[in-house]
């Protein structure tokens, strides 16, 4: 059972990981888009007449005040929650010193979901037929958080896309498509499953590797480790090349593209870097910062 207090918490956790399971080595204000109104679950539903931001990703999501609610009422397309598993529980937390028993993935993310789609007539944004994704990055062992996490999906059932008859089966659509991220331990139970209420986040060395969309359906990479351009100045010939390249090979294979520590300043700098990836057609942008890209991509259209 998971302790009651922060403290007692912390030290188990401690205990926890030295046995094993250990974590492994993506210009304006909100006032200026309009009024809103509040929804029965608590958020703020978008404002009448806009349409929610398919391509804005919401990077460590449960560090903003109101962790899903505020990316929500942004109308992001994509939110990332980072789990770990101690005695049994599902946590959401970026790093261990942050852990507290009271933030399950089930109280922050996937109540809020059901309860939400539900009131919605079985969409996360009412009248609008967007499946929501979300990321969850697994901190501790691959296999056995996902195992646990697996368990938990099943039993919000239609809430998620599923797909069936293992990795090259067909895939039901739902309002909340969840991909698997972190840990690569996970790789290997989500291959054996017959039924699967989750996806798997692959990684530039999965283009082109012949594993279908049904199973990867989202590429996503370290803009540091393949880019040396943040913003300042011409995005260089060769690199601009070579990011239509790898989002073309994605999307040759019906799969979808994201960047993490991309630049995330305010300013003119994340604004060039912003208009290249939405002219390479990078399927999502990565941040921190809700309002500011919503206004970007509001722009943008």
């Amino acid at each position: 059972m998971v302790r009651r207090t922060r403290r007692a918490f912390v030290v188990t956790l401690g205990a926890a990981l030295a046995g094993g399971a250990g974590a492994p080595a993506f210009a304006g204000t909100a006032s200026s888009l309009g009024t809103t109104s509040v929804s029965k679950d608590g958020s703020k539903d978008l404002s009448k007449g806009k349409r929610p931001l398919a391509r804005a990703h919401a990077h460590n999501d449960y560090e903003h005040p109101r962790p899903l609610l505020d990316a929500l009422s942004h109308g992001f397309g994509s939110v990332e929650a980072d789990i770990w598993l101690v005695e049994g529980e599902l946590l959401v937390a970026h790093d261990a010193t942050d852990l507290d028993p009271t933030r399950t993935l089930e109280s922050l993310y996937l109540d809020p979901l059901a309860r939400r789609v539900k009131a919605n007539g079985g969409r996360v944004y009412r009248g609008h037929d967007l499946s929501l994704q979300l990321l969850i990055d697994l901190k501790t062992a691959g296999e056995a958080t996902y195992l646990e996490l697996a368990k938990r999906l099943r039993h919000y059932g239609p809430l998620f896309s599923a797909a069936y008859a293992g990795v090259d089966g067909r895939v039901r659509r739902g309002a909340v498509t969840a991909v698997i991220s972190g840990d690569r331990g996970a790789r290997a139970p989500m291959e054996a499953e017959k039924v699967r209420h989750a996806f798997y986040d692959g990684r530039l060395e999965d283009l082109g590797s012949g594993v279908p969309a049904s199973f990867i359906p989202l590429i996503s990479a370290d803009w540091t480790k393949t880019f040396t351009w943040t913003g300042t100045g011409p995005m260089p010939r060769a690199e601009r090349e070579t990011l239509h390249r790898l989002v073309a090979s994605a999307h040759a294979a019906r799969q979808t593209v994201r960047f993490w520590a991309t630049p995330d300043v305010a300013g003119p700098e994340r604004d060039a870097l912003w208009r290249e990836l939405l002219a390479a057609d990078v399927d999502y942008l990565n941040t921190d910062d809700l309002a500011g890209l919503e206004v970007f991509l509001r722009a943008a259209r």
